[in-house]
């Protein structure tokens, strides 16, 4: 994508505008609202299958979204094979296991009590689809010297937030897993050792059984979460 020959400024003219009118604006914004405050994490799922067209539509959307010096450092690996989920559950709910054993501490253990989580990661085999989110820690040129990307973490959490309002928006359901460590994930998808998981997110179709945590439901209202000048 980049070549040391073209890194020169260039501006465009706006190419893309949007015009809306102060109630048309207050409207979209609150439409938006409604469709993300249904948005919930699901753990059961159903063997409803997804086309991989959603999934690849999707994943653009995650790719429009902003990053430090546009280098665009994310890479997103979708996953529909079952013998290749299965082994990321195995792996997964092996670290999981040393997690739930004492390895995260007694605080963070008690905290996800309200949540109802344990080792076991069904939705891992359950969902039609994993998408694994890997950060790309530098690039490299067409000559293969390297170059460093800028705010990753921030670029790719970005983008991350892009790709699940999209699924939701699509009409599907996700949960988002960060088994740890997750190097696994290189071996298994022959990724790099330039990028780094930072999430496993699982897609589908919630089960006609599918429950959520009551304490999900439990929002901070706007004035907790925001400030105004």
């Amino acid at each position: 994508m980049f070549s040391r020959d073209s890194l020169s400024y260039d501006p465009l003219p706006l190419p893309d505008r949007s015009d809306l009118t102060d109630e048309q604006m207050a409207a979209a914004a609150q439409e938006f609202y409604e469709i993300m405050r249904k948005r919930h994490t699901v753990r059961d799922y159903c063997d409803r299958p997804v086309s991989r067209e959603v999934i690849e539509s999707c994943i653009r959307t995650a790719g429009t979204a902003p990053s430090g010096a546009n280098h665009q450092p994310w890479h997103f690996v979708a996953i529909s094979d079952q013998a290749l989920k299965q082994r990321i559950r195995e792996e997964a709910e092996e670290e999981e296991r040393r997690f739930y054993a004492g390895g995260a501490g007694d605080e963070w253990i008690k905290a996800l009590e309200p949540i109802g989580t344990n080792e076991v990661k069904e939705h891992l085999t359950m969902a039609p689809w994993l998408i694994v989110v890997f950060a790309q820690r530098w690039g490299q040129f067409e000559d293969g010297t390297r170059y460093k990307n800028y705010y990753v973490p921030e670029s790719v959490n970005i983008a991350t937030g892009f790709l699940l309002a999209a699924l939701h928006h699509a009409g599907l359901s996700t949960l988002t897993h960060t088994p740890n460590p997750m190097r696994f994930l290189n071996d298994a998808l022959d990724r790099p050792a330039s990028e780094k998981p930072t999430m496993i997110i699982a897609v589908g179709h919630p089960s006609d059984d599918a429950t959520v945590p009551s304490v999900a439901k439990l929002k901070k209202p706007l004035e907790e979460v925001a400030s105004f000048y």
